[in-house]
């Protein structure tokens, strides 16, 4: 019996083992996908510092995410996170496509940067994942060796552009519009992730140049404001213009009506 108890504990522990080995390959294994589908999606260097996933509660999170300019632009990130969370369908973790049921990325910071040619780094980064995944491109996601997935819900909230532009002395930061993706790869047999990769940066991009558009209403607003007070004191100017020269006004007009009276009209 004590054999058998010992035997029993030994086998325990070695599951214990293989679960801690088999979870912590598995986050390296997301991280490394991560960094080399994202850097041959975008031609530049992406970066993920930690994945911690949670096979049993099909919760994670993945930590230290930054993507590098394009060439030609600054040396700043073009987009970045310190974390975002993910919460997955434990039932299909071993299927094909896998669900994800929610991805929240809270607070991204995106730079948006124009060159002197008119061109932006994010527009270069949309060109360069639309290659790439209009190509089957995107290393070995694109080869079958990872399954194709199903997100449910993905949103990117609190999130802030900085735009940098020649004209522009100095960073203008706006507020980032809370960008929601829904169902995606829900209507076939899940998307690759060269196809998310490409629909999530379709969706960074118009969301920073909707920022974009509407910090310029808010320009416009103020020197509309700006235009209307000095509307306003004009119009002030010229009553009291107006005021000043009523008398003599008057005084003309009762010369005018006697040499009427004179010659009878």
């Amino acid at each position: 019996m004590k054999k058998v108890l010992i035997g029993l504990g030994v086998l325990v522990i070695l599951v214990a083992v293989g679960v801690f080995v088999f979870l912590g390959s598995l986050n390296d294994i997301v991280r490394a996908a991560v960094e080399k589908v994202g850097s041959d999606m975008t031609q530049t260097n992406v970066t993920l510092n930690e994945v911690d996933i949670e096979l049993t509660s099909g919760k994670g999170a993945l930590r230290g995410f930054s993507v590098t300019n394009p060439n030609g632009f600054s040396d700043d990130d073009a987009f970045k996170f310190d974390e975002v969370a993910v919460t997955l369908d434990l039932t299909t973790v071993r299927s094909d496509p896998v669900v994800v049921k929610e991805v929240v990325i809270q607070g991204p910071d995106v730079v948006y940067e124009f060159g002197k040619d008119g061109g932006s780094n994010l527009e270069t980064l949309n060109n360069n994942v639309q290659s790439k995944a209009g190509s089957g491109g995107g290393g070995s996601a694109s080869k079958g060796e990872t399954p194709n997935i199903v997100i449910e819900n993905l949103y990117l909230r609190d999130g802030s552009v900085s735009v940098i532009a020649p004209l522009l002395n100095e960073k203008m930061s706006v507020p980032l519009p809370t960008i929601h993706l829904k169902d995606i790869g829900k209507d076939g047999k899940g998307a690759t992730p060269e196809e998310i990769a490409d629909q999530v940066m379709a969706a960074v991009l118009k969301g920073a140049q909707d920022a974009v558009a509407q910090a310029k209403i808010d320009v416009e607003k103020l020197t509309g404001a700006a235009m209307e007070e000095a509307g306003k004191a004009a119009g002030e100017a010229q009553k009291a213009i107006e005021d000043a020269t009523s008398g003599a006004g008057d005084i003309g007009k009762d010369a005018g009506d006697a040499i009427k009276g004179l010659i009878g009209r």
